[in-house]
């Protein structure tokens, strides 16, 4: 198979979606004073002050549901059952409550901090996922 058929990579794309997340980051930072890691968002909905959460988690899937949309994007497609798809995002949501945040928190905000814990945290993400599709991929 070849190569630009395994791997849907669209460097534009890429682009722009990193600018929007590190701009919409900067601006929960700038007007809301808070950090813009979503596991943190979500797993604290239950406590008060809930709104500008609801509205930063609401924004995020209905502008990139728009995006998607006004850019004629295909569906995305998993190789996995829906039952893998599950036991995955419930060892994703166990690996950021133990790492205390997510690649959001951690990649985006902590990194342009300049925290050396958000850097260890973004290299243990960066090795379990190439170790995680190898294993996928390979074995």
């Amino acid at each position: 198979m070849p190569w630009n058929e395994i791997v849907n990579f669209t460097p534009i794309h890429g682009l722009a979606g990193g600018a929007l997340l590190g701009l919409g980051a900067a601006v929960l930072l700038l007007f809301n004073g808070r950090i813009a890691g979503f596991s943190g968002i979500i797993s604290s909905l239950r406590v008060r002050n809930n709104l500008w959460k609801l509205a930063f988690i609401a924004g995020a899937l209905i502008s990139g549901t728009v995006l998607h949309q006004a850019l004629n994007l295909p569906a995305p497609e998993s190789q996995l059952p829906a039952s893998g798809l599950i036991i995955a995002g419930l060892l994703v949501g166990f690996g950021t409550r133990l790492g205390n945040g997510c690649t959001s928190g951690h990649g985006v905000c902590g990194l342009s901090r300049f925290s050396l814990r958000s850097l260890v945290a973004v290299m243990v993400f960066m090795a379990s996922a190439m170790a995680t599709v190898f294993v996928m991929r390979h074995l």
